[in-house]
């Protein structure tokens, strides 16, 4: 991880020290299937079945340090995959901090899980769901994270989102996708453009 990271900060794509730890610590390693092992570090994404994939490395950097995490907050992140972005965002918000993963697909929610217990990680939450309807039991979040494109955020993730909350994802359509960062202000989302990318769907 650390010459991914020195690129990071090179590019000043990670700006936080913290940010830096939590990368270090979950290391993309523990998530890559077996026969990716030889391209753990690669920069792209890389499939993990089910028609999924564990994102590039510099896209997670880009989101994680956009979505501004701070110790003891309640994330919710959709998308659990095989548990990566969950195990990073576990370390950013410490011990009084708790992560709720949502992962549309049964085996993916288990791996993302055993993934999760190599590293002793016991502040994330792994949910067999629906991500576009967040989980309410939860709720409020202080952040909200979507590794899957849709073409504007959900409702009910926005109605989940605690004031001045900050949620990130892909928004658009199949190839043509946004990263957006939008912070919840009264019944406005006042909005960031981070650039072009492209996910896999939200699915429902």
């Amino acid at each position: 991880m650390k010459h991914l990271i020195e690129k990071w900060k090179e590019n000043k794509i990670i700006k936080d020290i913290e940010v830096e730890k939590a990368f270090l610590k979950a290391d993309r390693k523990y998530f890559v299937p077996e026969e990716y092992k030889n391209k753990i570090y690669h920069d792209y994404p890389l499939h993990i079945g089910f028609q999924q994939t564990i994102s590039q490395p510099t896209t997670v950097a880009i989101m994680t340090q956009a979505l501004e995490v701070k110790k003891g907050q309640k994330i919710l992140d959709i998308g659990s995959g095989s548990g990566w972005q969950s195990a990073v965002l576990s370390f950013l918000v410490g011990n009084k901090g708790k992560v709720i993963s949502i992962e549309y697909v049964k085996e993916l929610a288990e791996l993302a899980k055993k993934n999760l217990e190599k590293l002793k990680i016991k502040n994330v939450e792994i949910i067999h769901g629906d991500g576009n309807k967040g989980y309410e039991k939860e709720a409020p979040y202080d952040r909200i994270i979507m590794a899957a494109y849709s073409d504007d955020f959900p409702e009910e993730l926005i109605k989940q989102l605690k004031e001045d909350g900050i949620i990130i994802g892909p928004l658009g359509t199949e190839y043509n996708q946004e990263m957006i960062k939008a912070r919840k202000t009264g019944k406005k989302l006042l909005r960031e453009n981070l650039g072009s990318f492209i996910f896999v769907p939200l699915k429902f």
